[in-house]
């Protein structure tokens, strides 16, 4: 029954970016986060790993690759056990989303708060105004847009991302935090930047190209580069939209449905969305669900 509504879900979903398809390709601006090499840039992504983990026919002496970050992580490839991989790569990435999270609802309640006031015609201080539009600005919105258009917009855009969903999406994307980005760059999510130095170079990028793998200085930042490429990318416009409207049905958001909105994560599109549900049933045993997922909020 389950699987049966999931692939209906899909299946409206890839009609649905066919029609809107032409609009989520626009080249976003950069991503500045404080932590990470210098520009972070989210992106409509190939495979992270389809190029960088193919080994070479010839037999040469692997050089190790000097780590761009001080963190100390575990080894995923020495451990052989796959449920104890599975738990302590969960475990190593869940309080950083969960405060990612935690600051998102802080946010989110804040703005809840704010449309209230202004809907009931109290409207909002000088200071909460200053703010309001600080937070437009950084998440690409219209400062000079009405207050309400703002925290409406900002709404939309300013809300969690279910643990599940962050946590299988940095096992695919990152093997499993094996993958050469994810030990050197703690870039569990495949997140591309654009200036020189900013990141890792592909092993094997095309001639001509220049984009670089970005690296992050803490998996805070790594886990922060994700949440801004979904919650602002023109890409991700369907996975907000469809949480919006769990949100104003007063439902929880589910994981298996958001994932539908990331058709434009990778260029398998729909495929790579089957991946990722499929990863969320699989590893169900796993997860630890935070109870800020479930905080209630004024909608």
């Amino acid at each position: 029954m389950i699987t049966s509504l999931l692939s209906r879900i899909v299946l409206v979903v890839v009609l649905a970016m066919a029609i809107i398809a032409p609009f989520t390709f626009l080249v976003p601006k950069p991503l500045i986060l404080g932590t990470v090499l210098p520009v972070v840039e989210g992106k409509v992504k190939p495979e992270m790993n389809d190029v960088d983990e193919i080994p070479l026919k010839k037999t040469v002496a692997k050089v190790s690759e000097q780590a761009l970050h001080s963190i100390n992580i575990p080894d995923f490839a020495q451990i052989t056990d796959i449920p104890t991989k599975k738990r302590k790569f969960f475990a190593f990435l869940l309080p950083a989303i969960n405060k990612v999270n935690n600051k998102l609802l802080a946010q989110r309640n804040q703005l809840a708060l704010w449309h209230q006031n202004v809907s009931l015609g109290a409207g909002v201080t000088k200071e909460q105004g200053a703010l309001l539009k600080n937070w437009a600005e950084n998440y690409r919105i219209n400062p000079k847009d009405s207050t309400l258009h703002l925290i409406e917009a900002l709404l939309q855009r300013v809300d969690i991302i279910p643990s599940e969903l962050v946590l299988v999406q940095a096992a695919n994307e990152s093997a499993w935090g094996t993958s050469r980005f994810a030990k050197v760059g703690l870039n569990f999510f495949g997140i591309w930047c654009y200036q020189k130095g900013c990141g890792m170079v592909p092993k094997n990028r095309n001639f001509g190209a220049n984009h670089e793998v970005a690296a992050f200085k803490s998996v805070e930042a790594s886990v922060e580069g994700y949440f801004n490429n979904i919650n602002k990318h023109n890409a991700y416009q369907l996975l907000r939209t469809l949480r919006a409207e769990l949100r104003v049905k007063e439902q929880s958001l589910d994981p298996q449905i958001l994932a539908a909105g990331l058709i434009h994560y990778s260029e398998r599109g729909s495929e790579y969305v089957l991946d990722i549900t499929d990863m969320l049933r699989q590893n169900q045993a796993y997860f630890i669900k935070p109870s800020s997922d479930n905080i209630a909020l004024i909608h």
